[in-house]
């Protein structure tokens, strides 16, 4: 029961020097109780303690690389060992918090090719073991041979990527899975990352793409629906990127295209934008904020050369929407892998790598710095 701050009176007979000497009591109670807390023991009052303070954020790093299958000569070392089968680049690709690349290529080794394309990549699902091993924690399935042997092919496709919970963006069993992101908290920060394709063989952008209860491909070609899964993201997350197949193939510069979807999911709310296809490398740099490379180029493939054989990985420093620092490690493909390039070879890929961006209207710095 609560205490009324009632004063006992004291006879006023008393002396003075003994009403000094009399303690003031409230009525009911004495000087040491307090007013009890509803449902909670003394002992439950003296321990508690305030919840911990939110985590701050720290910066983190994201290695980003170009198209991978297992045709070939990587097939061949993908039977011998999968666990060196990328070779020495994966000590680079370790080395982030993070990293995806481009998985072109349908996990199956049955099923019928796509007909009429020239081109058709299968691998066994020991792909996703060699991946993992080289230090890859997600691929994009969103490309123009992800479904490469059909429908067969991506029923099988699907059960590998659950069979091995090997974390895959830009393909899945309806449209919400294929649309949606590869969420992952890095140093304190909410990474959210989605896969798509603005390249499909115009036979089979129907058949191929994603759609309400449909299995397929996360379409960048339905730009409201990718632009949707930007915007949803975004308002969970504190860092938010998109990884496209895009472009045209052997053509150095970004396309109309590309700059435009680009602008569009930097609107959005993306904040950084990677991309492969043309198996050659574009630029990269910085649209306003947002960071975008517009060409990763071929990474582990069976075919190379001067120009198709020029590779590397991208490692971008963030911190929330900030990129902090870019990063190019660049390598050559030889017998179907990245070899990362050192000496004197290194600095001039260096500067031929920054030269890219002359052609792309992207920024070496952000727009604030």
């Amino acid at each position: 029961m609560a205490c009324s701050g009632a004063v006992r009176r004291q006879p006023l007979a008393l002396p003075l020097f003994a009403l000094l000497a009399v303690p003031l009591l409230v009525a009911g109670c004495s000087p040491a109780e307090s007013e009890p807390v509803p449902g909670a023991s003394p002992l439950e009052v003296k321990t508690a303690t305030p919840p911990p303070p939110k985590p701050q954020r720290r910066p983190f790093t994201i290695s980003f690389a170009g198209d991978v299958h297992f045709e070939g000569v990587l097939r061949n070392r993908l039977d011998a060992d999968p666990r060196t089968a990328l070779g020495p680049i994966a000590a680079v690709l370790r080395k982030s918090n993070l990293t995806a690349l481009n998985l072109e290529t349908a996990i199956t080794t049955a099923g019928t090719p796509a007909p009429g394309k020239q081109f058709t990549f299968r691998a066994p699902a020991t792909a996703f073991t060699a991946l993992k091993a080289a230090g890859v924690d997600v691929v994009t399935m969103a490309n123009n041979h992800g479904m490469d042997y059909m429908e067969s092919g991506l029923r099988d496709t699907l059960a590998a990527i659950r069979s091995s919970k090997f974390p895959v963006i830009g393909i899945g069993a309806n449209e919400t899975a294929a649309y949606r992101p590869y969420r992952r908290t890095v140093n304190g920060n909410r990474v959210s990352i989605i896969g798509a394709t603005q390249v499909l063989d115009a036979q089979f952008i129907q058949s191929w793409t994603a759609s309400g209860d449909k299995a397929g491909l996360a379409s960048a070609k339905n730009e409201p629906r990718l632009l949707r899964a930007v915007r949803q993201a975004r308002k969970n997350s504190d860092t938010v990127i998109v990884f496209l197949h895009w472009g045209t193939e052997l053509v150095k510069c970004p396309t109309p295209v590309q700059r435009g979807l680009a602008d569009k999911l930097v609107a959005a709310g993306a904040d950084v934008i990677v991309g492969s296809h043309a198996h050659i490398l574009l630029g990269g740099g910085y649209s306003g904020q947002s960071y975008v490379h517009y060409g990763l180029g071929n990474f582990a493939f069976y075919n190379w050369g001067p120009e198709t054989g020029t590779t590397g990985v991208l490692t971008l420093t963030i911190n929330g929407r900030k990129v902090l620092k870019d990063q190019w490690t660049p390598a050559r493909i030889n017998g179907g892998v990245p070899i990362p390039v050192t000496g004197g070879a290194r600095q001039q890929a260096l500067g031929a790598y920054r030269a890219l961006r002359g052609c792309t209207g992207l920024s070496a710095a952000p727009a604030d710095s």
